[in-house]
């Protein structure tokens, strides 16, 4: 329940209409089954349960559900134009040499024609090299080891954009 000890950042969240919360949800996740749990679960009372309740929606996420969340994530290396939440995420590999980002431009068509799908890591404090040599050890993986792992990463990143939506009132 909203109450006067709800932080701003959360009542304004709960506050907002369903078209207005589910497109912030949107750009957090896009993975519908994700964004509408999220929404059927407001008002929440505290950051952490918001949280939480992210955490569960994805770990009840749909191999199809995690393909929609995949594809609103650009390649590591290549954030979309005009995609500030990409842009910051991937600050790692800004300022990474030309060979480096060839090289993470190789492994990502490579990791794409074995797996399917982008890449995922939650790139956020990692250095280009260090997301490089997270997507050579991943690359052997399983695909089912890797859906794992890739829901696991999608959990991390929403957690840093759900707090985002918070401070800012954007992700």
């Amino acid at each position: 329940m909203t109450s006067s000890s709800t932080p701003p950042g959360l009542a304004r969240f709960n506050a907002l209409d369903e078209h207005a919360a589910l497109a912030a949800l949107h750009e957090v996740c896009t993975a519908t089954a994700w964004a509408q749990r999220l929404l059927a679960a407001r008002p929440y009372a505290t950051p952490e349960d918001l949280y939480a309740a992210g955490d569960a929606a994805m770990a009840g996420l749909t191999a199809e559900d995690l393909a929609e969340a995949m594809a609103g994530h650009p390649p590591i290396g290549r954030p979309r134009p005009g995609d500030p939440a990409s842009a910051r995420e991937q600050r790692g590999m800004a300022g990474a040499s030309e060979e480096l980002k060839a090289e993470m431009l190789e492994l990502n068509l490579a990791y794409q024609e074995r797996f399917g799908h982008v890449f995922l890591i939650c790139a956020t404090g990692k250095t280009g090299e260090q997301m490089r040599d997270a997507l050579r050890a991943r690359i052997g993986n399983t695909p089912e080891q890797e859906r794992e792992i890739v829901r696991t990463e999608l959990g991390k990143i929403n957690r840093i954009r759900l707090a985002r939506l918070l401070e800012e009132g954007t992700p």
